[in-house]
C-alpha cells in the first residue's frame, strides 16, 4: 500500500520545513533526551517562534489558540518536527492535558490554562505514577483531603518528566479511600510554586536528568484546581492516557537515525580497508530495519486513516504503540552493534561518531516499551479487544 499526499499537503510540508530551516541553527542535529538549563531555555524560545503561527497546538480549536488542523496535516507537521529533531518541550500539555481540559474543563479553567499553553508561556508535567503504582495506576496512594475551599495533598509521584522545569502539574490523588480503587480518584491542576512541593532529580542510565520524583507535604489546592467531578478523576485520566498513547511512536525521528546509520555503514571502513557495507550481515541488518520502519509508518497511517473516517482506533493504537516502541529499541541495538567500538562511545569523546546517538539511544530506549503502557499491557489489549481472547 502507498499513501500519497495532495499538492496542497506537499506545499504545507515545504512550508513547515522552510520554517524549521530558519528557526533552528544551521548545524542543528537535535536535542538530547535529558535537557539541561540551556537546552530547556532554547526549547522555550522555539515555542515562542511557533506561537505566532498557532503551531504549538495546531490541532486545537481556533478559540483556544489552535488552527483546527485536519488529521493528515497534523501527520505532516509532526513528521517534519520529528525529522528535524525539533526541541519540543511541552508535549504533556499540548498532546495530553490540553485536549483533556477542552473536554472536561470549566469555562474558567479553559480561560485560565489553555492560552498559556498555546503562547508557550506555561510548561506542564504529569503527576501519575508512584513508587508502587505504575502499570496498576489505579492503586495510587497520594491523598487529597478536602479542607474548606481547598484540598490538601500529601504523597509522592515518580518518573515525572521535566518536573524540575514545569510551571504546573496535572496530578491524580485519592479523595475517597473507602471507594473501589477506580472510583475514589480525583484529577487536579496544581501550580508547582505552591508551598510544600519538593522536586528531586532521578538520574537516568544516560547520566541525565529527564525525570524526577516529586513530594507533596500538605500542599493546598483550591477547589478551582479540581478538573471534572470529585472522585471521577480516573475516567478523565484514561482519556488523557488515550491522548498520550495516540501520540507516542512517531517514525520520523527513527527515519532520520536510520538514514544516519545507513550513511555510516556505506562510508565507514574496517581495519582491512573494506567498507562496512561490503559485509552481507550489515546490509541485511540495515535492510531489515528499513522494512520494519516502513511497517511502523503504515501501522501509524492506518490509525490516522481510521480517525479521518470517524472511527475510534482501539487495539489498532496498541499495535502501533507496541511495534513502534520496540522498533526504537531494535534500531538502537542493531545500530550500536554495526558501529562497533564507536557504538560504545559517550558524547564528548574525541572519537565519537554520529554524536554518539546510538550509544545513548541504546540506553535511553529501554523506557520506550514502558512509558504510556507497557508492551505487556498493549499485548493484552490486542488479545482481548482485537482477537477476542478471554482475560487471563
Amino acid at each position: 500500500m502507498r499513501f500519497t499526499f495532495t499538492a496542497q499537503q506537499q506545499s504545507f510540508r515545504a512550508e513547515v520545513n522552510g520554517f524549521l530551516r530558519d528557526a533552528l541553527p544551521a548545524d542543528w542535529d537535535g536535542a538530547d533526551n535529558a535537557i539541561d538549563d540551556e537546552g530547556f531555555e532554547f526549547g522555550r524560545q522555539f515555542l515562542k517562534k511557533l506561537a505566532p503561527k498557532h503551531w504549538i497546538a495546531p490541532a486545537w480549536p481556533k478559540q483556544y489558540g489552535g488552527l483546527e488542523m485536519d488529521l493528515w496535516d497534523q501527520v505532516i507537521f509532526n513528521e517534519c518536527m520529528g525529522y528535524a529533531r525539533a526541541p519540543i518541550i511541552n508535549t504533556a500539555a499540548v498532546g495530553y492535558l490540553g485536549p483533556t481540559i477542552i473536554l472536561y474543563g470549566s469555562d474558567e479553567q479553559k480561560q485560565q490554562h489553555l492560552p498559556g499553553i498555546t503562547s508557550g508561556d506555561v510548561v506542564w508535567c504529569q503527576g501519575y505514577s508512584e513508587p508502587n503504582s505504575g502499570s496498576d495506576l489505579a492503586s495510587l496512594q497520594t491523598r487529597a483531603v478536602q479542607d474548606g475551599d481547598d484540598f490538601v495533598i500529601n504523597g509522592q509521584k515518580i518518573w515525572t518528566s521535566q518536573a524540575h522545569y514545569a510551571d504546573w502539574m496535572f496530578v491524580l490523588a485519592r479523595t475517597d479511600p473507602a471507594a473501589p480503587k477506580h472510583r475514589g480518584i480525583s484529577y487536579f491542576l496544581l501550580d508547582m510554586k505552591t508551598p510544600g512541593i519538593t522536586v528531586r532529580p532521578l538520574i537516568n542510565m544516560a547520566g541525565g536528568e529527564s525525570f524526577n520524583e516529586v513530594f507533596f507535604e500538605s500542599v493546598r489546592v483550591p477547589r478551582s484546581g479540581l478538573l471534572g467531578e470529585l472522585n471521577r478523576g480516573w475516567y478523565i485520566a484514561t482519556t488523557t492516557l488515550d491522548f498520550e498513547r495516540s501520540s507516542i511512536g512517531g517514525t520520523s525521528q527513527a527515519l532520520r537515525s536510520l538514514e544516519d546509520l545507513t550513511r555510516f555503514a556505506k562510508t565507514e571502513t574496517q581495519g582491512d580497508g573494506r567498507r562496512l557495507w561490503e559485509k552481507a550481515s550489515v546490509r541485511h541488518a540495515v535492510a531489515d530495519l528499513w522494512i520494519d520502519l516502513e511497517m511502523a509508518q503504515l501501522l501509524s497511517y492506518r490509525v490516522v486513516s481510521m480517525q479521518a473516517r470517524g472511527l475510534v482506533p482501539n487495539y489498532e493504537a496498541s499495535i502501533v504503540k507496541v511495534f513502534n516502541s520496540e522498533y526504537v529499541q531494535r534500531q538502537a541495538r542493531i545500530g550500536a552493534g554495526i558501529m562497533g567500538l564507536y557504538g560504545q562511545l559517550w558524547p564528548g569523546s574525541p572519537w565519537e561518531k554520529l554524536r554518539s546517538r546510538f550509544a545513548k539511544s541504546y540506553v535511553t530506549s529501554v523506557g520506550s516499551a514502558i512509558a504510556g503502557g507497557t508492551s505487556e499491557i498493549q499485548r493484552n489489549i490486542i488479545a482481548q479487544r482485537g482477537l477476542g481472547l478471554p482475560r487471563g
